[in-house]
């Protein structure tokens, strides 16, 4: 049985990865002297102030990623970002002030991020930033650096996360266990595999794409909303991008990619990244050591679920 971590050892965890951050920060010549935490979840977000410099620092992560790992992902996303930034397109880029390379400090990988201000008093419109996706999306097109084929489905953190729920009795029933697995039987070489994804969903062209949900990554600055968070980076169908979003989300999408001489949505991969986006959050019950809270946030997801096609319609 593996234990839970209390609230002292996240608040300890917390004052270790700032500790790290402004450590990593003064030694790169940034001046440091009130730095505070801006978001601690997955990743603990640091404003090095008055230094215009935000660190990233991911704390919860599946066993085998350590900072080797997380540093390989971390420069794909700086590099695309950065590439973004220099061609026009309306993102968060690397901090200029440091080198743009994943800085390892007591055990965290981390990255430096340029300081923008929030626009607080605005509510996110999903819908627009749906319809925004697909502006984006042709911004990426002409990325011309290598990706990975649908890393952000990170296959093993699903096949990982489903055995390790084994030894978290209580998290995810017997029932629903069993389900995932036999779904994951099914998508699992769709995932893994190029060529088992094309000849599955022909026509479904592949480019980079955000690989995290980027209608709610859109920051809200108060010069304008920026692109953000693009640790998932990959190469990929564009409905990965929209995947568990409605029908007028895919809507406002469709007319942003008219715009652009773009396809619209393919209603199968939809289905298809939407029953791997389940199973994603299936296995995210195993990091709940981790984050304790997070089973109460993933609990309606796997109520939705239940009610969907078993793996999203999609046959071997």
């Amino acid at each position: 049985m593996t234990d839970f971590l209390t609230p002292q050892q996240l608040a300890d965890r917390t004052a270790a990865a700032l500790g790290a951050a402004v450590s990593a920060g003064r030694d790169l010549g940034l001046s440091v002297a009130d730095a505070r935490v801006l978001h601690d979840v997955f990743s603990v977000v640091v404003h090095l102030a008055p230094a215009p410099v935000v660190v990233r620092i991911p704390v919860v992560l599946p066993s085998y990623a350590d900072p080797d790992f997380q540093a390989r992902r971390q420069r794909t996303e700086l590099a695309v970002t950065r590439w973004l930034h220099d061609n026009g397109c309306p993102v968060i880029p690397p901090s200029p002030l440091v080198p743009q390379e994943p800085v390892v400090r007591d055990g965290f990988s981390m990255t430096f991020w340029q300081y923008v201000e929030e626009d607080r008093g605005r509510e996110p419109d999903y819908v627009a930033n749906a319809e925004s996706t697909a502006d984006l999306h042709a911004a990426l097109r002409a990325y011309p650096g290598e990706l990975e084929f649908l890393a952000a489905a990170e296959p093993r953190f699903v096949t990982d996360g489903l055995a390790a729920l084994d030894g978290l009795p209580g998290l995810v029933s017997a029932a629903d266990l069993d389900r995932a697995r036999r779904e994951w039987e099914v998508l699992e070489p769709l995932v893994s595999s190029r060529a088992a994804f094309e000849e599955a969903f022909p026509g479904v062209d592949l480019q980079p794409i955000h690989g995290d949900s980027p209608p709610a990554n859109i920051f809200p600055g108060v010069n304008g909303d920026l692109y953000a968070d693009f640790e998932l980076v990959t190469l990929g169908p564009v409905e990965w991008d929209l995947a568990a979003l409605g029908p007028e989300h895919h809507g406002a999408y469709d007319r942003g990619a008219r715009r652009h001489g773009a396809r619209p949505l393919n209603e199968d991969a939809l289905n298809f990244v939407n029953a791997v986006g389940m199973l994603r959050a299936v296995s995210c019950f195993a990091l709940a050591p981790q984050l304790p809270v997070l089973p109460e946030y993933l609990q309606p997801a796997v109520e939705h679920w239940r009610t969907l096609p078993f793996a999203g319609g999609v046959t071997r």
